[in-house]
C-alpha cells in the first residue's frame, strides 16, 4: 500500500545521508561506474528496502552475489541469445507461466525488440507509410472539439463549487496534447548497431537508453518526450505532464480514420480521448 501513496514515496537524502543510510553500499563507486558525475540530492522511494538490502549485502557471501546477478544477467539477454536459450526462456516464463501454446516467429520478436530499443527509428517508417500531416491534423481538430465541450460541460456542473470549477478551467487550459508521433525525433547517433551478436546490439541499446535517461539529471524537464513509440495501439493520460498522448498506432482503423465520417472516429477514438480528458476534472479537488 505505501507505493501507492506518493507523499511516502518522496524522502530526499543527500548523498552523504544515503551512504549512513545503507553503509555497506559504496554509493559513490556506483555513481562513478554508471557515469553519473553530479548526482545530487536522492530521492529513495521505499528506504525501508533499502535498509533491508544492506542487511543482505552484509550477511550474503559474494559467491552467491556473483551466482546471483549472473543467473539475471542470462534471464534478462535469454531472448536475443541462441536457439537453446531463447527456447528455455520461451518454455518456463511463456509456455509454463502464462499458458502460452505457441512461440511467436522469429519475425515478430525482432520487430518487437526493434520497437522496444530503438523504437522511433522504427515510428519514423511508420509514420511515413501510415500516418498522413492531414490524419493529424485531423486527430487534433477532433481533440480539440472534444476539449470544447468538456469546458463547456465542467461550467455546468451542478456537483462542482465555483472555485473548483475555475480550477479546472485552468488546467485544461493546459492540457498538452501529443498526437501521432514527436515533433523532436529521438537522435541514435551515438548507438551502434551492426551485424554481429543480436545481443550485444540488445545490451548497447539499453545502454544508450541509460545514459540518455543519466543525461537529464539536473536538467529541465523535456516536455517532447513520449513514454509510447509511434507504433504503438495504445494511449495515455500523463498527470505530472498534464497531458494526453495518442500515438500513430492507434490512430488506425477500427479506432480511427482520417477518411471517415465525424461520427464514426467520434464514437470509435473519440470516446478513449474524452476519457482521457476527463481525467483532468478528477485530479482537481
Amino acid at each position: 500500500m505505501e507505493l501507492r501513496d506518493p507523499q511516502k514515496n518522496y524522502n530526499k537524502m543527500s548523498q552523504t545521508d544515503l551512504q549512513a543510510f545503507t553503509p555497506d553500499w559504496n554509493w559513490a563507486t556506483y555513481f562513478k561506474e554508471i557515469n553519473l558525475v553530479e548526482a545530487g540530492d536522492i530521492n529513495v522511494h521505499q528506504p525501508e528496502f533499502f535498509k533491508a538490502a544492506n542487511t543482505t549485502f552484509a550477511s550474503t557471501p559474494i559467491e552467491d552475489w556473483k551466482t546471483y546477478l549472473r543467473w539475471h544477467l542470462i534471464r534478462a539477454t535469454a531472448p536475443e541469445l541462441s536457439q537453446n536459450f531463447v527456447n528455455e526462456d520461451y518454455n518456463f516464463n511463456q509456455a509454463t507461466l502464462r499458458g502460452t501454446k505457441q512461440i511467436k516467429p522469429r519475425w515478430k520478436r525482432v520487430v518487437t525488440s526493434e520497437d522496444g530499443e530503438i523504437g522511433e527509428a522504427l515510428g519514423k517508417l511508420y509514420v511515413a507509410e501510415n500516418f498522413p500531416p492531414e490524419a493529424k491534423a485531423r486527430a487534433l481538430e477532433l481533440i480539440d472539439n472534444l476539449k470544447e465541450a468538456l469546458r463547456d460541460r465542467i461550467k455546468t456542473l451542478e456537483w462542482m463549487d465555483e472555485p473548483t470549477k475555475q480550477e479546472a478551467l485552468k488546467k485544461l487550459a493546459a492540457f498538452g496534447v501529443k498526437i501521432g508521433y514527436p515533433d523532436k525525433w529521438l537522435d541514435y547517433s551515438l548507438l551502434r548497431v551492426d551485424r554481429g551478436p543480436f545481443v550485444l546490439n540488445a545490451l548497447r541499446a539499453e545502454n544508450f537508453a541509460a545514459n540518455r535517461d543519466l543525461n537529464k539529471i539536473g536538467k529541465p524537464v523535456d516536455r517532447t518526450d513520449w513514454g509510447m513509440t509511434p507504433p504503438t495501439v495504445n494511449a495515455y493520460y500523463n498527470p505530472t505532464m498534464n497531458e494526453i498522448v495518442f500515438p500513430a498506432g492507434i490512430l488506425q482503423p477500427p479506432f480511427f480514420n482520417a477518411k471517415a465520417d465525424d461520427a464514426v472516429n467520434y464514437g470509435g477514438i473519440g470516446c478513449v480521448i474524452r476519457q482521457s480528458a476527463r481525467l483532468v476534472v478528477a485530479a482537481i479537488g
